[in-house]
């Protein structure tokens, strides 16, 4: 009977022991390994940014796996495509969530990540680093959203402040409609205005149908433009711009695409002004972006530019985080650690998400030259 006994224990102990570690598998984390879930376009509309961050994200990743991982256990960064597609991103979310994953991480655009989270809203799992802008995603309806990156209020905000630099008040705006472009808008309207900008107009352009929109934007006569769009659209919307005279400043959001619009628009791109989050791709300066660029060659990924920069920090901090997580990551320590980083350097780029979702405020302008090269 003692024996019995004792074996029922035991039995009881396995059990009870194994429970635990399916539960603990299921927050994606296990001996050997832990897992995030991505879902990102990388076909389809906004893969020319997207593909790139996820390249950054996942070099920097391979490297800490190639040195024995973090405490021991391997980054797995599950990505699924979802084309661009916000009912693809919140499938694609679904999918990740019942997979079992620590957190989400690096998913691209604001309708997308609009889409996926009522899937986490009331859960403890985070969503980290999207690349996102719009400005809600920082407010208090998104408690589960850690950003990397400003609100497009904020690059709205030094462009205006460049522009008045300039004498340029007088502004109009031209804007694609997909989502993301929207988003983008409705933040330019609210900010500029609020600080002094004379909207004279805003007018709507489709890809490949740009001339009219343009005639309607200069009618007024604007003293700047901003344009908001993807890097093939916008540098249409340029060219045309400057075909009809327009010799005043351009501006795009980050999401415009600096360094693929420079590639598009050549010398004709001079004088146009776009935002950034990160620093320059192709700059000395600060050690991250020497440390990626060395990484990029290495790896035969080619010349890195500023979406790739831009996951290469997120896979960083993110693995300090969890480097500070002293034994199992879980969901809850997960949370508690990135909101302890304070006035972090990585690789002289500075974090801080002490009381604050957002980890970064930099803005930064680059300046495309008439030789088609991205000026700080």
């Amino acid at each position: 009977m003692k024996t019995l006994h004792t074996l029922g224990q035991t039995l009881i102990v396995a059990v009870l022991a194994l429970a635990g570690a399916m539960v603990h598998s299921q927050d994606g984390v296990n001996k050997t390994a832990i897992v995030l879930g991505q879902s990102l376009a990388l076909t389809g509309p906004g893969s020319s940014l997207a593909q790139p961050f996820h390249q950054g994200a996942k070099l920097y990743f391979d490297n800490v796996n190639a040195a024995g991982g973090v405490n021991g256990r391997k980054i797995e960064l599950v990505t699924l495509d979802d084309q661009g597609s916000p009912a693809n991103t919140a499938a694609n979310t679904k999918k990740l969530l019942d997979q079992g994953v620590l957190s989400l991480f690096g998913f691209y655009g604001s309708p997308q990540v609009t889409a996926a989270y009522p899937l986490i809203k009331d859960r403890d799992i985070i969503l980290f680093a999207p690349m996102a802008a719009a400005d809600e995603f920082r407010g208090a309806l998104y408690a589960n959203v850690y950003s990397l990156r400003p609100g497009y209020s904020e690059e709205a905000a030094a462009i205006t402040k460049h522009a008045a630099a300039l004498g340029a008040r007088k502004l109009a705006i031209l804007h694609a409609s997909d989502g993301e472009s929207l988003a983008a808008l409705d933040s330019a309207q609210r900010t500029m205005t609020s600080m002094g900008a004379n909207l004279l107009v805003s007018a709507a352009f489709s890809s490949g149908a740009v001339a009219g929109s343009v005639d309607k934007a200069l009618a007024p006569g604007p003293e700047s433009v901003l344009v908001i769009g993807d890097s093939q659209s916008a540098a249409s919307v340029v060219r045309e711009l400057r075909a009809k005279g327009f010799r005043g400043p351009v501006y795009g959001f980050s999401n415009t695409g600096e360094s693929l619009l420079a590639e598009q628009l050549g010398r004709s791109g001079a004088g146009v002004v776009v935002a950034r989050v990160v620093p320059k791709s192709d700059g000395s300066k600060v050690a991250l972006v020497r440390e990626l660029q060395a990484d990029a060659a290495a790896a035969k990924l080619g010349k890195p530019n500023v979406y790739m920069v831009e996951g290469y920090i997120a896979a960083r901090v993110y693995t300090e985080a969890l480097r500070r997580i002293s034994k199992d990551p879980t969901r809850a320590k997960l949370r508690k650690a990135i909101e302890a980083l304070d006035d972090l350097s990585i690789g002289g780029f500075r974090i801080h998400f002490v009381e604050d979702r957002v980890g970064s405020r930099l803005v930064e302008l680059g300046l495309i030259d008439s030789q088609g090269r991205v000026r700080e």
